[in-house]
């Protein structure tokens, strides 16, 4: 027998019956099962054998179940608003669900209140949800008769003869489950956004309408989801950006994916990239700089014209000859490398790279500046002998961390990929390059995952995720073991025996790409940057026409101590009018300054967050600036 632990705690044995027999009223108040981490669905029977644990509605593990239930309540709803809607896949994803179907006429987020009513009265049918199994044969003749293409070709990827359907008034779907006992428990639903998508993710395909939604057990969740996800919409970089004048892609002058960097933007770009810089020179490392394209015989040898062509621009004729577009700066790394005989003694080396380079991204993945086709990663690889890299590695995740701590980021998750089953290189290689990103993960205290069989063919390796200020996750840091390349492009060491050896390998990315990472940066602090990165980190404002004078020279005496300042000279502006446009520009620093400010060598100082400081010394003002600026500190 089995013993089923039920939501409250209750143990009880069971055999032969289905898990709605089992709670018989109480089914209600269940989502589902867990039977050896499988999640199992309520109209199964009862394991012969083990632990169950019954899944109440508000158990986390149950979101899945609510998810996908609400995601077929909104297919139903929709089916009957819209005659003749082909029905695509409707899943449940981390925060909540979608569906996806082909409407005879196109509909827009004007249509979403109006299935949202139609979900709620199917919610209020409290339809029962049964799993219907038919036959192959008859499963495929249903959806034939229905027209429902994209079923079909689902169906011909479901393994056996006896097809899962489920049932609820009068909808059906193809759908292996689990789902709740009835549509009635789809009580707190909220229907988010309308968007395209290609069927498959294939651009040949038919484009879809993908409706998304989100449930939770309780409308107080879903409330406070809803307060987060528009605290995320406020946050977004892609309206921030140019907001703020930081920058733009122009996808009919320019191209789609290719970043304009504003006067603003390149200023913390470039604020970024000078610490980066001074950071790498200080940890041993040494700055290269490769051209932007190559010869295809370099892209061959490097395999990328055989496994990356796809995500490569076309070539381009010069001479006779074809070159390309770089999609990744290893290959001229390793050229300089071999430029000369290597010794063991040299040994690491260690090259670093911010890096343009270009990959073609399919348009409908493109998404601000997280997903582009031009983009300048901060790229380095460190070439080293077999008995350097436990403590090569230890090195690198220790300055990633603190890299990453540098812009504000204190909450980090590792993952660790370890050999698939197709693998080039030696188990031994594989094992000694797993054992040392262990190592190195464990000896800096970060929790960490294993992602048993994930790692590339190449080479094992540890992605280091971040949280930004709203709890998100998001993956930065990479190293990665290569055992391909040094094979391929033949590297060597001559070592202490005066023969030939193979270096070892490591690709490393800190902060990913520059534009990635300040879309992050930018939706982090929400635009307000800390004093250090800050565009611009203060304004001088004067109180009338005849104090632009004094505000000059106080921006002018700031500029002198290494202080971004700017001047703003009244143009008709009020001084209220001109303080709420630096607080929406959210500059750090706000001086307003008068004519008794003058008379005092003073300037009334106020915070981007509303603070009035009152009138401060100038050199007080400076000595708070700096020091903020100095320490990297996230306060002002």
């Amino acid at each position: 027998m089995a013993k089923v632990i039920l939501p409250g705690g209750e143990a009880i044995e069971a055999r032969g019956v289905s898990f709605l027999e089992l709670l018989g009223p109480r089914a209600k108040e269940a989502a589902g099962a867990l039977w050896n981490g499988q999640l199992l669905d309520l109209r199964e029977p009862v394991p012969p054998e083990g632990e169950v644990r019954i899944l109440g509605l508000r158990d986390p593990a149950a979101l899945e179940v609510l998810r996908h239930t609400a995601a077929h309540v909104l297919a139903h709803a929709v089916t009957r608003l819209f005659p003749g809607t082909k029905l695509a896949i409707g899943p449940a994803i981390a925060d909540g669900f979608y569906y996806d179907f082909l409407f005879p006429n196109p509909i827009s987020h004007e249509d979403l209140p109006r299935i949202e009513e139609e979900m709620r009265k199917i919610v209020a049918e409290d339809l029962p949800l049964e799993r219907v199994w038919l036959s192959r044969s008859e499963a495929e003749r249903l959806l034939r008769e229905r027209g429902e293409d994209y079923k079909l070709e689902l169906l011909g990827e479901i393994p056996g003869e006896k097809i899962s359907f489920y049932r609820q008034g009068d909808f059906l779907d193809l759908c292996r489950g689990p789902h709740l006992p009835s549509t009635g428990l789809v009580k707190h639903f909220k229907l988010l956004d309308l968007a395209g998508a290609y069927w498959r993710g294939d651009p040949n395909r038919d484009m879809l309408t993908r409706i998304y939604g989100t449930a939770f057990p309780t409308q107080e969740e879903l409330e406070r989801y809803l307060r987060w996800r528009e605290e995320a919409r406020r946050r977004d970089h892609r309206t921030l950006g140019p907001q703020l004048d930081l920058f733009s892609i122009q996808n009919d002058t320019i191209g789609a994916g290719l970043v304009l960097w504003h006067p603003k933007g390149a200023r913390v770009r470039r604020l970024i990239e000078d610490f980066w810089v001074a950071e790498h020179y200080k940890a041993g490392y040494q700055l290269v700089y490769t051209p932007h394209i190559g010869r295809s015989r370099l892209w061959q040898t490097s395999g990328h014209l055989d496994f990356y062509r796809e995500s490569m621009y076309a070539p381009i004729a010069v001479e006779g000859q074809e070159f390309f577009l770089k999609p990744m700066n290893c290959p001229f790394h390793i050229a300089i490398y071999k430029t000369k005989t290597r010794s063991y003694r040299e040994l690491p080396i260690r090259y670093c790279e911010l890096g343009t380079v270009y990959r073609f991204e399919r348009s409908g993945v493109l998404h601000g500046l997280l997903r582009v086709r031009g983009f300048t990663q901060d790229d380095a690889h460190i070439i080293c002998r077999p008995d350097q890299v436990e403590e090569e590695i230890r090195n690198v995740l220790r300055f990633a961390l603190f890299v990453l701590r540098s812009f504000g980021f204190t909450e980090f998750t590792a993952y660790l990929s370890t050999r698939p089953e197709k693998f080039i290189g030696n188990p031994e290689d594989w094992e000694r390059a797993t054992e040392a990103l262990r190592k190195a993960v464990e000896g800096e205290g970060l929790s960490y995952e294993v992602k048993a069989g994930e790692g590339a063919f190449y080479g094992p390796k540890i992605d280091l995720e971040v949280q930004d200020s709203l709890k998100r996750p998001w993956q930065l840091t990479t190293v990665q073991f290569d055992f391909n390349l040094p094979e391929r492009f033949d590297m060597t060491f001559i070592g202490p025996d005066g023969r030939e050896h193979r270096p070892y390998m490591i690709h490393r990315a800190l902060l990913g790409s520059l534009e990635r990472f300040f879309g992050i940066l930018i939706e982090h602090y929400g635009g307000a940057f800390p004093v250090w990165l800050a565009p611009v980190q203060a304004v001088v404002l004067p109180v009338s026409e005849g104090d632009i004078p004094y505000a000059e020279e106080v921006a002018a005496k700031l500029l002198a101590e290494g202080i971004r300042a700017e001047a703003w000279t009244r143009e008709g502006k009020t001084l209220r009018w001109l303080v709420r446009e630096a607080q929406i520009q959210k500059i750090p620093y706000i001086l307003v300054c008068g004519a008794r400010e003058a008379a005092e060598g003073k300037a009334a100082l106020r915070l981007r967050t509303g603070e009035d400081l009152g009138p401060r010394p100038l050199d007080e003002v400076i000595a708070r600036i700096r020091e903020a600026a100095s320490t990297r500190s996230s306060g002002l």
